[in-house]
């Protein structure tokens, strides 16, 4: 994977727009539109306690920190006919054969420094390690409705950290 463009200049928006991003998959051939998609969802980490009561004390239990845990990360954008990122898919949900991959989500900005064109770099990033897909999922056909087919494509995976 190609190292990442730092931002030239100390410019960052108060406040980071969403719809600029870019998924990168390390370890399968991509194809050229694979790192396009229009929504990303499931970047979260969830903390899961145990109540643990102590004797003598009634008021309350103490909540002891166990493990953190992550949900589905979901990925959604317009069907490719010609996409490695499918093959990937189809190859673990039909033929059972997976093949953990990471991936890294990218929130990008135009760099507005001196010497820039206004590349897009990035932001934040989110490295995800060891994901596989579980859900592979093509929106309704109906002839009433004038809309692209969406493909939602559903990854399992151990942790991210974020850059």
């Amino acid at each position: 994977m190609a190292k990442p463009k730092k931002l030239k200049s100390q410019y960052k928006p108060p406040i980071p727009v969403g719809f600029h991003f870019k998924v990168e998959f390390s370890g399968i051939e991509t194809k050229k539109n694979d790192h396009r998609f229009q929504s990303v969802s499931g970047l979260s980490i969830d903390l899961e306690t145990e109540e643990v009561a102590e004797g003598g004390e009634n008021r309350f239990k103490h909540k002891i920190p166990v493990r953190t845990k992550f949900p589905n990360l979901v990925l959604k954008r317009g069907m490719l006919l010609d996409s490695g990122v499918i093959k990937w898919c189809k190859k673990a949900l039909e033929n059972f054969e997976f093949k953990p991959i990471d991936i890294t989500v990218s929130l990008l900005v135009k760099d507005g420094g001196e010497n820039s064109q206004g590349d897009a770099v990035p932001l934040q990033t989110w490295n995800i390690a060891h994901a596989y897909p579980v859900k592979w999922n093509v929106s309704d056909f109906n002839a009433e409705d004038n809309k692209l087919v969406i493909e939602t494509l559903e990854l399992s995976y151990n942790h991210f950290k974020t850059v």
